[in-house]
């Protein structure tokens, strides 16, 4: 087959979306497969060319009223018309295709099987209803024009279910666990230097405010314990002030590091904390930290939720609840016995999410899809 993987963000970015898309191709390439990216064309970057991308348009930052940035992606007209009818897809495969507009564009045009994969979950805010009385007829409007729906989760996918009677396939996100797996140290005792990890954009909807408070309540009475964060975003210098303000001595801010970097930390922590607040549809995070063997808390929101399932829900609590939160940071920091628990749970977990078996779940929408809607 020859696929377009269509990626509404830019790839000069990173993220969640076009790692998976990037792991996605390469995994149907090995299958024999002709397979290429389709995104917009970032400023001031060189892709190696080895890779197949083609770049269509261009990407702008939008500050969302989420307290997050977005970015909206659009091309000519006429350029996105002379790819389609130079390439001949069997199959495009839209990523996010409700994010504007760039998606609306090609499958305007499309003569190809169009797949669309929705992986974002849409916070459940007063803002995020007005938003999305907005966004509804928009997104409509591409709905139309594609014939296999997949998600990575129920959360990612219960939005799109409220706007098409047709079934939506669950896949979910993957990972490659052999880039993660090493072996790691023995758990320590209680009264070893221990660390918290958090890795991940420094923005509201992420909760790091209340990983701080929760850590400040827990300082004092446990000294040997630091905690890193790792990563960007509009909320740092705040975040900053707060950890001076409070006086707390253990706590380092990394900025952003690289993929290398976030191996090793990810290898050399003892708890990975993700406590984010909303719009999670899935846990990457949750996933690279699992197979690395690195015990995990996260924010009891759906999308992590639908990773951290059975004894696994033990990971997740409200970062809100502050008491609570640092109550569960420090069993899961120092009860060696669960945390051996918690990995056995997780090794179980795993297989599901590499991306052979991913993959495998594509190729048969693709097949489906090409003999029912050709």
């Amino acid at each position: 087959m020859k696929i377009g993987l269509v990626c509404p963000y830019s790839i000069a970015k990173g993220g969640g979306v076009q790692e998976h898309v990037f792991a996605v191709q390469s995994e149907l390439a090995a299958r024999g497969h002709d397979v290429y990216i389709i995104t917009p064309q970032p400023k001031d970057f060189e892709l190696d060319p080895s890779k197949k991308v083609i770049f269509v348009g261009m990407a702008t930052d939008f500050n969302s009223p989420l307290q997050t940035t977005v970015q909206l992606s659009s091309a000519d007209d006429e350029a996105i018309n002379d790819m389609l009818e130079r390439e001949q897809f069997d199959v495009l495969h839209f990523h996010e295709p409700w994010v504007p507009v760039l998606s609306r564009q090609i499958l305007s045009r499309s003569n190809s099987v169009n797949v669309a994969t929705f992986h974002a979950k849409l916070p459940e805010t007063v803002m995020m209803q007005v938003v999305t009385k907005v966004v509804t007829p928009y997104t409509k409007s591409v709905l139309k024009y594609i014939h296999e729906f997949t998600a990575v989760s129920e959360a990612a996918a219960e939005y799109v279910c409220t706007l098409t009677d047709q079934p939506v396939a669950l896949i979910p996100n993957g990972i490659d666990l052999q880039r993660y797996k090493a072996p790691r140290r023995n758990d320590k005792d209680a009264d070893a230097e221990k660390t918290v990890l958090y890795i991940g954009r420094l923005e509201q909807r992420k909760g790091v405010a209340y990983l701080l408070k929760a850590f400040s309540s827990i300082a004092s009475l446990h000294p040997n314990v630091r905690l890193l964060i790792a990563g960007s975003g509009p909320d740092r210098e705040k975040l900053e002030e707060y950890v001076s303000e409070a006086g707390l001595k253990n706590v380092s801010f990394l900025g952003f590091i690289s993929d290398d970097e976030k191996l090793t930390l990810l290898r050399e922590a003892d708890l990975f904390c993700s406590p984010a607040l909303y719009g999670e549809s899935f846990g990457i995070v949750l996933l690279e930290a699992m197979a690395s063997g690195l015990v995990t808390v996260g924010g009891d929101n759906p999308g992590y939720a639908s990773v951290m399932t059975g004894l696994g829900s033990i990971s997740l609590v409200d970062p809100k609840d502050t008491d609570e939160f640092a109550r569960r940071l420090i069993l899961l920091l120092q009860e060696n016995g669960l945390r051996q628990l918690w990995r056995n749970w997780a090794k179980a977990q795993l297989p599901q999410y590499n991306y052979k078996v991913v993959t495998d779940q594509y190729e048969e929408v693709y097949s489906q899809a090409l003999e029912q809607h050709r």
